[in-house]
């Protein structure tokens, strides 16, 4: 973050979309634009409703950043951008432009990311922030979007042969059309004190 008597850096408005869901499941998010992509996956991590359990990737264009790993390049993989020295307006800048955000490569979340606005610093806000967003997210290590879809089926069928199984491995009652901003904000208050997410 800046030094305290720099001047207060833009805002932006995100909508952070899980791609292949239908009705879309998004989050609305409003972040100052000089976040390190590590500290935006912190707070996607938290306003989507994920555990932070799984590798991820921000990729725009042919840039992908992430968290190096030495042996990438050992491997004979091109190796990533360190997203602890990218900034978020380092790769939106336009109004519009788009990032995506891939969370646990083997269920594969993919998120589009757009820039929907560029704000000025409201003094009475705390931020990060989230406006608006809709339905829950699907729960960790489902088998990514048709896992998801499979298991939201399964449980609205009480009569569906793995029911009871479906139930006792998601630990209960999950709701799929619930979200709520009030919760979100509440998980983020930490990250807005200067939590992890916020400590370059």
């Amino acid at each position: 973050m800046p030094a305290k008597n720099a001047v207060p850096p833009e805002i932006y408005q995100l909508k952070v979309t899980l791609l292949g869901t239908s009705p879309p499941i998004w989050r609305r998010l409003l972040v100052p634009a000089d976040v390190t992509l590590a500290q935006l996956h912190v707070v996607l991590q938290t306003a989507m409703g994920w555990d932070d359990g799984h590798m991820h990737e921000f990729s725009i264009g042919q840039r992908r950043i992430g968290r190096p790993d030495p042996e990438d390049r050992l491997m004979g993989m091109p190796s990533v951008e360190n997203e602890r020295t990218v900034r978020l307006s380092g790769i939106l800048g336009r109004v519009g432009s788009k990032a995506i955000y891939t969370y646990d490569f083997g269920d594969s979340w993919e998120h589009a990311i757009v820039l929907e606005k560029r704000l000025p610093v409201d003094p009475n806000m705390t931020y990060p922030f989230c406006t608006d967003g809709q339905l829950a997210c699907p729960p960790e290590d489902c088998g990514g979007i048709p896992g998801f879809y499979d298991l939201v089926e399964v449980l609205n069928d009480p009569h569906h042969e793995r029911h009871e199984e479906m139930r006792d491995w998601i630990g209960g009652d999950f709701d799929p059309q619930a979200f709520s901003v009030d919760k979100v904000n509440r998980v983020l208050t930490p990250v807005r004190r200067g939590g992890k997410a916020l400590k370059s």
